[in-house]
C-alpha cells in the first residue's frame, strides 16, 4: 500500500520549491502525495499552480486583507487540524520558513505524524531578521523528524544544534528553475514580444524588495538608493515588479514614480520572472529565492538586507550583502557596475545551492524511510 504524504504550502516561493517534490512523488510507486494549499498568498500562488499545471487536492483559502500573523496562525491551526482529523497521513512535508510551514510542522507534532522539512537549517541567528522567518524555521526544526538541508552549511548548523536525520540534498529551487528555463527558451519569441523594453539594448537592472523587517527607514533607504542610481545612470533600465503588499506598493510608487528609466510593474508569473532574470545585467534584491537562482543564470546579485541565511552565495562570491544603508547600496552598485573584472568573476561562480536533482533525492529518501 502506498504511503500518504501531505505536502503543505501557502506562498509562491513555497510552491516553486515544493512542486518539484510533489511532481516527483506522484511518479513514485510507493508514495501518494496530497497537495495542500493554505492560500496564504492566494493570487501569487495560483500563478505557480497554473505554470506547473497542477491543482491542489485541498485548499484552505485562508488569505484575508491586512491579516495579522497571529490571526493567520490561529486559522491555520484550526484548518489543518480539521483536515488531519479527516485524512490520515504517514508524513507531512513542509518547506522553508513561512507561517504555513511552521503550523504544518506543529500540527504534525501534535498528531504524532512524521514531519519532513525541506530547506532545513538556514540561520541568521537574529530572531528579527528575517522576520518572522528566522523563528519559524527554528521552531520547525524543533518538531521535524527528517531535515533536508540545501547546503553543507545548513547541514552543519543542524548538526551543531544536535538534530538528527539530516540529509544534504541541495535546494529544490534549482530543480524548478531549470525546468522553467527549458520552457521559456522554447517560447522565447513570445516573451521578447511581451516585454519589448528588454530588447532596447539598454542593460537592465531587475529589482525585488518586499521584506517585512525592512519596512520603515530600511525600505525608504532602498527606494532612495534606486532613485539615485537611476538618475545617475540614464543608460540603464531599472525594472521593479512591485509586491502586492500595500506597505511595499505605497512607498515604492511614492518614491520611485516619475523617473523615466524606472519601470514599475505588477508581480510577474514565475515563467515571466525567470525570463526577466535571464535578461538582467544586475539584480538588486532582498529575496531569498533569487539569491539561490541568480548563480545558475550567471547574474551577480546585490542583496539589500542586513543579514542573510544564504551565506553560501556571499562566501562563494556570486552575491554581495550590501544591507539597507543608502551609501552602501550605491557604493557597492557602482563598484560592481564599473569594474568589469569584478563583474565577470562574480557571474562565473557555480551555483552553490544545488544541481537540479534535489526533488529526486528527497523522494528516494522519504520512500526508503516510510517503506522500512
Amino acid at each position: 500500500m502506498k504511503k500518504t504524504i501531505g505536502i503543505l504550502l501557502g506562498t509562491r516561493p513555497e510552491a516553486i520549491k515544493m512542486l518539484p517534490v510533489y511532481l516527483r512523488m506522484k511518479e513514485s510507486e510507493t508514495l501518494h502525495p496530497i497537495l495542500i494549499s493554505t492560500g496564504q498568498h492566494k493570487e501569487m500562488l495560483q500563478q505557480i499552480f497554473d505554470f506547473f499545471e497542477v491543482k491542489p487536492d485541498v485548499d484552505f483559502e485562508l488569505m484575508a486583507p491586512n491579516q495579522t500573523l497571529a490571526g493567520l496562525t490561529a486559522k491555520l491551526c484550526v484548518a489543518f487540524q480539521e483536515f488531519i482529523d479527516e485524512q490520515p497521513l504517514d508524513m507531512i512535508m513542509v518547506q522553508g520558513d513561512t507561517t504555513s510551514a511552521f503550523i504544518g510542522g506543529l500540527i504534525g507534532f501534535y498528531n504524532k505524524i512524521k514531519v519532513g522539512h525541506v530547506e532545513a537549517g538556514l540561520r541568521t541567528y537574529d530572531k528579527f531578521s528575517p522576520f518572522p522567518e528566522e523563528i519559524n524555521r527554528k521552531l520547525i526544526s524543533c518538531v521535524a523528524d527528517y531535515n533536508f538541508a540545501p547546503t553543507q552549511k545548513a547541514k552543519e548548523a543542524l548538526t551543531h544544534e544536535h538534530y538528527k536525520d539530516v540529509f544534504m540534498v541541495g535546494n529544490t529551487v534549482v530543480d524548478a528553475l531549470l525546468h522553467c528555463l527549458k520552457l521559456v527558451n522554447k517560447n522565447i519569441a513570445k516573451y521578447e514580444a511581451q516585454f519589448p523594453f528588454v530588447m532596447t539594448g539598454k542593460k537592465m537592472v531587475l529589482i525585488t524588495g518586499h521584506r517585512r523587517e525592512s519596512f520603515g527607514d530600511g525600505f525608504q533607504n532602498i527606494c532612495e538608493s534606486i532613485t539615485h542610481l537611476a538618475k545617475t545612470h540614464p543608460e540603464l533600465q531599472f525594472v521593479y515588479p512591485v509586491h502586492l503588499n500595500p506597505n511595499v506598493r505605497n512607498v515604492v510608487f511614492e518614491l520611485l514614480g516619475g523617473i523615466d528609466n524606472i519601470l514599475m510593474i505588477d508581480p510577474l508569473p514565475y515563467d515571466e520572472m525567470v525570463f526577466m532574470m535571464s535578461r538582467a545585467y544586475l539584480l538588486l534584491t532582498d529575496s531569498g529565492g533569487i539569491q539561490e537562482e541568480a548563480p545558475t543564470l550567471n547574474i551577480p546579485a546585490l542583496v539589500m538586507r542586513n543579514t542573510t541565511e544564504r551565506m553560501e552565495g556571499i562566501e562563494n562570491g556570486c552575491a554581495l550583502l550590501v544591507g539597507t544603508n543608502k551609501d552602501s547600496i550605491i557604493n557597492n552598485f557602482e563598484d560592481l557596475y564599473t569594474n568589469k573584472e569584478m563583474y565577470t568573476k562574480m557571474s562565473q561562480v557555480p551555483n552553490p545551492y544545488g544541481d537540479g536533482t534535489s526533488a529526486n533525492q528527497i523522494t528516494e529518501i522519504v520512500a526508503k524511510i516510510l517503506m522500512k
